[in-house]
């Protein structure tokens, strides 16, 4: 008769310990916020290593950063990375808005990491995101979390423009060539002061913008950020109302408090003017002088070449300027920003001069170009992202050109 003996093993299998690590992060570089991140490294260290089924996989921190976005969180990529190299296997968050306020990117992170085997927990909330109804709560958290950061952006926004109104901003000083922070004041720097009286003695003596450039550098000027100034460094100082003492509140703001925007204002909100807020580096004489000197120049521009000072970017706001290629064969047009300071900054399209005349003849209802009409009739090309064009025109009509 057959039978059968079970024979147990000599030496007990070893249970295989979850690799587990956290992550935490402060939103605020201040010295109470980055005890509390140090106080959670030191949580979650000792927290991990008392479990005896856990192995220690580390605390991935980060401090100073908002948890709107991720671009530039690089202890939350790293954790991202090593889950996805296979060495994490659970990850301990103190909450869902420590991990992310923006739904989408929390969701894609969490499903992301649910795909490849690795489970986020989230400690306030008690959600494991490899539950059945993990998923669910989630998505209901998030959009409170996302609501919650709108909601205290609004209350920020609305204290920050009541300190503008009564002329005393919360940020009371900021660096800027021929300044410095001194106290909450801005207080001159003498050597940077000499060059900004030299641009200025310069513009006003009608010598171009590449030149005072070129002449800044040859002396070996840096600016603030430790780079040496070219044509768009130039004119903001020639516009800055700062070297005349004054200061103009609210010239930017915050458009999406998710996407972090900073988007020129142009009108949308008001803005307020402060004169004689702090000591003046060039006289208001001298400030007036060159403001008069860049509208000589614009109407200068503008009777040579009608599309100068109309066309403008659809996406950050400013000017088309005109370039030429191929020994001045193949004339264009490019945002100022895309050309002086930096491709990353805007993405808009190049025109070609031809191209423009074209099809400004056509909207015109014109056979042939005629510049100066151009310049009688309208008043701006605005230049779409998608490429469209839309023309004002100076009686209030707005016409718009979409490439078929």
């Amino acid at each position: 008769m057959r039978t059968v003996k079970r024979i147990d093993p000599a030496v007990p299998l070893p249970v295989k310990r979850k690799r587990v690590a956290a992550y935490a992060r402060v939103s605020k570089e201040t010295g109470r916020l980055l005890h509390s991140l140090s106080a959670q490294v030191s949580h979650y260290s000792q927290l991990i290593q008392s479990n005896p089924e856990w192995e220690f996989a580390g605390v991935y921190a980060d401090g100073g950063l908002s948890g709107t976005g991720t671009e530039w969180r690089s202890e939350y990529k790293r954790l991202i990375a090593d889950c996805e190299a296979g060495k994490i296997d659970i990850v301990l968050v103190k909450s869902i808005s420590r991990l992310a306020r923006n739904t989408v990117d929390l969701l894609s992170a969490v499903r992301h990491l649910k795909g490849i085997g690795v489970d986020v927990w989230f400690e306030k909330e008690r959600i494991k995101s490899l539950s059945a109804d993990g998923e669910i709560l989630l998505s209901a958290l998030a959009s409170f979390a996302q609501e919650e950061i709108r909601s205290m952006s609004e209350n920020i926004k609305w204290s920050i423009r009541k300190s503008y109104a009564a002329g005393t901003p919360r940020r009371s000083c900021y660096r800027v060539f021929g300044y410095k922070n001194e106290n909450g004041h801005f207080a001159i720097v003498p050597e940077e002061a000499e060059i900004v009286r030299f641009i200025f003695a310069q513009y006003i003596a009608r010598i171009p913008v590449d030149a005072i450039a070129k002449q800044v550098r040859e002396k070996g000027v840096k600016s603030c950020n430790g780079c040496f100034m070219a044509h768009t460094q130039i004119k903001y100082i020639i516009h800055n109302e700062l070297y005349a003492g004054d200061r103009m509140l609210q010239k930017f703001y915050v458009a999406d408090p998710l996407l972090h925007n900073l988007v020129a204002n142009n009108g949308q909100l008001p803005k307020y003017y402060i004169r004689e807020n702090h000591p003046p580096i060039i006289d208001r004489e001298t400030f007036e002088m060159a403001q008069m000197e860049t509208k000589r120049r614009g109407r200068l521009m503008m009777s040579v070449y009608c599309f100068a000072g109309r066309l403008q970017c659809g996406i950050c706001g400013g000017k088309y300027i005109r370039s030429a290629a191929h020994g001045g064969k193949t004339v264009y047009w490019m945002c100022r920003t895309k050309k002086h300071e930096s491709a990353s900054k805007c993405k808009s399209r190049y025109l070609r001069d031809d191209d423009l005349k074209t099809i400004s003849a056509g909207i015109l209802g014109w056979t042939e170009f005629d510049e100066s009409k151009f310049a009688e009739t309208i008043q701006a090309v605005l230049v779409q992202p998608d490429g469209s064009l839309e023309f004002r025109f100076y009686d209030g009509r707005i016409s718009r050109w979409q490439k078929a």
